[in-house]
């Protein structure tokens, strides 16, 4: 039996911080992005195709990341990334719907019209002012129709109020098999800004060995064993799949059946970081480009606390709230010299807030700071971990 440190690397949903193999198929869908500043006129859209299991969600992810670092990079701005698998979806108002529900939680999709939930999309996306990137990715044969996804992002003064037009950059990827991508976008054919593909073929045995290594060793967190590596990639080769049937292949020697499964999906959520949402919210709130001083994010915290009927959090409290999220690598505290005391701490956001993911505190539970969530009164956030999202009206 194997001693997993790692479980979270071993996720579906888990990105690799470098897409083995598939590095230049990544460079050429960011260089047909071109951020921070395209030069050509929007749209920009993207499609990357392949036969399932050739990384075409890998480089759609990588790509719109690295996009997002690039903006970051250039003009302090956070990128707003909002990912989706469309296979289980369905149509193109399930693709609306789950897209508008990644910047709103509680929106509820049943009732309206395809065409408004996609302008709901695009009044946040300008209300907000961020540049903000979409994959739609796991398109397969018989999947929903995008066509009108893409044109509203395409031809967004369409669905934007009488008087206002104009959005911050929005790049748009597309990923999944040939046959998934020409029956989902059938009815928008020779649509202006939609390229060829970038196109993508079965990884071949070397570079498959060197994926299943990789994620191997990340999940065990040491050299894994030449035999399991070895025995993982002829399977996988045997039995025809790809790169995402050889890391159902090593999950199953790793972990077990369903019960590793569901060990791995539940350990991404970083175990340790448990912030109440609200918080997330208050730094959310508090930030203007990268940045906010823990001041204003306390304001935000008690603000958001006594709004939803509770107390706010002890100082102390919402001080191990940010070590936390700084041990997990979202944010960095930081000194400087300044303020009525002589200096000033800051909080610099390192990852998109609306990429975090956090397990949400309980009430009634004990938490390593030695204190219980209904003591402080900070932890009535029910169900499983949750993405963090921003607070929003419906549109």
């Amino acid at each position: 039996m194997f001693l997993v440190t790692h479980p979270e690397v071993l996720a579906d949903d888990w990105l690799p911080p470098v897409a083995l193999g598939r590095e230049a198929e990544t460079r050429e869908v960011v260089r047909r992005l071109d951020p921070p500043a395209p030069s050509s006129p929007p749209p920009w859209i993207v499609t990357v195709a392949g036969p399932s299991g050739s990384g075409s969600s890998t480089v759609a992810r990588r790509a719109a990341r690295e996009v997002a670092d690039r903006v970051r990079e250039a003009t302090g701005s956070l990128s707003r990334l909002l990912a989706v698998r469309v296979g289980n979806l369905r149509g193109a108002h399930g693709v609306a719907t789950a897209l508008l529900r990644r910047m709103d939680d509680g929106f509820d999709g049943r009732g309206f019209p395809v065409a408004e939930v996609l302008a709901g999309v695009l009044r946040r996306v300008r209300r907000e002012r961020r540049p903000t990137l979409i994959v739609l990715d796991d398109v397969a044969l018989g999947g929903p129709d995008l066509a009108p996804i893409v044109r509203a992002f395409a031809e967004p003064d369409r669905f934007l109020p009488e008087g206002e037009s104009g959005l911050p950059p929005l790049w748009t990827v597309l990923a999944g098999t040939p046959e998934g991508l020409e029956g989902s976008l059938c009815t928008a054919a020779g649509l202006s800004g939609v390229g060829p593909s970038v196109n993508l073929s079965v990884y071949d045995a070397r570079t498959l060995g060197a994926i299943v290594r990789d994620r191997a060793g990340r999940a065990l967190g040491r050299d894994p064993p030449d035999g399991l590596v070895r025995t993982v990639v002829e399977r996988a080769v045997a039995e025809g799949g790809g790169a995402s049937h050889a890391v159902d292949l090593l999950r199953h020697e790793l972990l077990g059946t369903e019960a590793g499964r569901r060990r791995a999906s539940s350990s991404r959520f970083a175990p340790g970081i448990r912030v109440e949402r609200h918080v997330v919210h208050a730094i959310g709130q508090a930030v203007h480009g990268a940045t906010a001083r823990v001041g204003e994010v306390r304001r935000w915290e008690a603000e958001l606390a006594r709004r939803d009927g509770r107390l706010p959090l002890p100082t102390t409290t919402l001080w191990r709230r940010i070590v936390r999220l700084e041990r997990a690598g979202y944010l960095r505290r930081e000194i400087r010299t300044g303020g009525p005391g002589g200096t000033v701490s800051l909080v610099r956001v390192l990852t998109p807030i609306d990429e975090w993911v956090m397990d949400p505190v309980r009430q009634g539970t004990r938490r390593d700071d030695g204190a219980s969530s209904e003591g402080e009164r900070g932890g009535s956030v029910p169900g499983s971990p949750a993405r963090a999202e921003w607070p929003s009206a419906l549109p």
